[in-house]
């Protein structure tokens, strides 16, 4: 089945394009039916306010407010900032409204500030809006000189209506992108395991051919070096030399094959298997001296108990020099010394410069083993020895193995002969524990894993932190918005008393040690139509005790003038 057939792309709540199966995609009302759903409740909630205001202005408190919602809730998928910022225009028309807030646009401002939690992951601009708009508001409370309510609506009901639904927003989104996250980090679990498999294959193919060029490699030559020998030998008729000519050229080819496929196999290997256990270095000397060559040994110092891996490479360099030397300087003289000193085992195999071409098989006179008693004849030369494969892969994948475990390798001719020098640690560093097959702190530390969850505990920290800081500034916000109003209610009330010992008649400046310091700004619209002023008169408003909670009686002053001419207690 075609993945195309079963799955679209399309756009989740935050804006993000996401793959979804086309069942589920068929059954969910597309973005244009779900931004008319959402204008559709906003404005119900419009209209219905509207519907209950007495006296009003159809443009101001509904038409404006509702082209508006229709210009910002679809806009806040590409533009979410703008959006919040239209809302809260909607609610500041209300400062504007002579009898009522406006606050049934509240709900649009806390839906669009919803969506912009959810679809910016900014924090700083959000911030940055939320000051703009409180400042617009403020400023316009200032310009219009509104009273009190309208200041206690702009600082903390528009403020609430901003902070606490982008918080929410912010959580959801987060919830999201841990899920998001959750899917993608098990789907590239799934590519590294795949990824890890496929390592596991190439290292044990690099182990194959560690092996074969170490051990069948060796073997090869030893086998090549006693055929030269054999041929040489006096008691053999002429056909039974052509035959081993043609059985060492062979071996010959043998080992180019060899090499040919052992550097195929290593290239692309990235680093050299658990070492398994091996011979020990003397055993290999004993099975050399057994095909002839000549070889000195000699080890120094306490033997101390080597790890596998470096045990196993010291062997490695001991094997690879004794096959470069019976290959490149036939019938030399070979010295191998290992000493053990300190913390590090120091291996050394030099080679002297090759004999002539007749001792050069077997590394000693070809006339040593001539029987006396039989005529002497004409022997033929030896074939060539096995050539070494261009690109000297035995040298740089012995200088690679070396590497691995923190050792050095250094190999060079020597007073014609040849020189390798290892230094090997006798503990495989911390540092190395990769090439053992044990993860390192470091790169556990280091792996995108690791990362990933410091910086989840990070985010996680900070959204705590503003999970309890945002609503306490609202909260203190609101205090000490409500404060400020009950310093506004509380400072314009004239006492029932006082109010009694006001005659008309009496002028102004009598009546100004009985007037409170500020005036009742807010009166409803509903108690000035059904007790109109009289002709003629400005009128003042005071409420007739500091009671904050339930609504009381206010004493209404009339003048004419600067003379009393009228006063009434308007029922709330």
């Amino acid at each position: 089945m075609n993945v195309a057939n079963v799955v679209n792309e399309t756009t989740d709540e935050a804006g993000l394009r996401v793959k979804t199966p086309k069942a589920l995609v068929a059954g969910r009302p597309g973005p244009a039916v779900r931004d008319a759903a959402l204008w559709a409740a906003l404005a119900g909630a419009g209209v219905f306010a509207y519907r209950e205001q007495s006296d009003p202005s159809p443009v101001l408190g509904l038409v404006l407010p509702l082209l508006i919602l229709a210009a910002a809730v679809p806009g806040s998928r590409r533009h979410p900032a703008p959006a919040v910022f239209l809302a809260n225009a909607a609610c500041a028309l209300g400062l504007a409204h002579p009898s009522a807030t406006a606050s049934p646009y509240l709900l649009a401002l806390a839906a669009l500030t919803y969506l912009l939690g959810i679809r910016s992951a900014r924090t700083g601009p959000a911030l940055l809006l939320f000051g703009v708009c409180t400042a617009v508001d403020l400023a316009l409370c200032a310009v219009l000189g509104v009273g009190p309510v309208y200041w206690f609506y702009a600082m903390s009901m528009i403020p609430m209506a901003l902070v606490l639904p982008w918080l929410a927003g912010r959580y959801r989104q987060a919830r999201q992108a841990l899920v998001r996250g959750g899917w993608q980090r098990a789907h590239d679990l799934e590519q590294r395991q795949r990824f890890v498999a496929e390592q596991a294959r190439l290292r044990e193919r690099t182990r194959i051919a560690a092996d074969m060029h170490d051990s069948l490699g060796h073997e090869l030559s030893l086998i090549a070096l006693r055929a030269g020998a054999l041929e040489l030998s006096p008691t053999l008729t002429g056909q039974d030399r052509t035959d081993l000519a043609v059985l060492r050229a062979a071996v010959s080819d043998a080992v180019g094959h060899l090499r040919d496929t052992i550097g195929v196999l290593r290239d692309g290997s990235e680093g050299e298997p658990t070492a398994s256990s091996v011979e020990p270095v003397e055993e290999l000397v004993d099975r050399v001296r057994e095909s002839g060559v000549t070889v000195h040994f000699r080890r120094e110092g306490a033997v101390p108990v080597l790890p596998p891996l470096v045990d196993r490479t010291a062997y490695r360099v001991v094997q690879e020099s004794l096959t470069n030397a019976i290959k490149h300087a036939p019938g030399s003289t070979v010295r191998i010394r290992i000493a053990h000193q300190g913390a590090r085992t120091h291996v050394r195999v030099t080679n002297s410069a090759p004999p002539t071409t007749g001792q050069a098989a077997t590394g000693r006179p070809a006339t040593a083993q001539a029987d006396p008693a039989r005529p002497a004849t004409a022997l033929p030369a030896p074939g060539p020895a096995p050539e070494p494969a261009s690109g000297h892969r035995g040298l740089t994948g012995l200088r690679e193995r070396v590497l691995l475990i923190g050792g050095t390798l250094h190999a060079a001719p020597r007073e014609g002969g040849f020189e390798v020098l290892a230094a090997l640690p006798d503990r495989v560093s911390p540092e190395r524990a990769g090439t053992t097959g044990e993860p390192h702190p470091r790169e556990e530390a280091g792996s995108e894993s690791v990362r990933r969850l410091a910086a989840a505990r990070r985010s996680t920290r900070r959204r705590f932190v503003v999970a309890f800081a945002a609503p306490a500034g609202v909260g203190l916000l609101m205090l000490a918005s409500a404060a400020y109003l009950a310093l506004q209610l509380a400072t314009c009330v004239l006492r029932p008393a006082d109010f009694a010992a006001l005659r008309p008649g009496q002028d102004r400046a009598e009546l100004a040690h009985l007037l409170p310091d500020r005036q009742f700004r807010y009166v409803p619209e509903a108690v000035t139509k059904a007790r109109p002023a009289p002709p003629g008169t400005v009128c003042e408003y005071y409420r007739s005790n500091s009671n904050l909670l339930d609504e009381v009686d206010v004493y209404r002053l009339c003048y004419a003038g600067s003379r009393l001419t009228a006063k009434d207690v308007l029922p709330s």
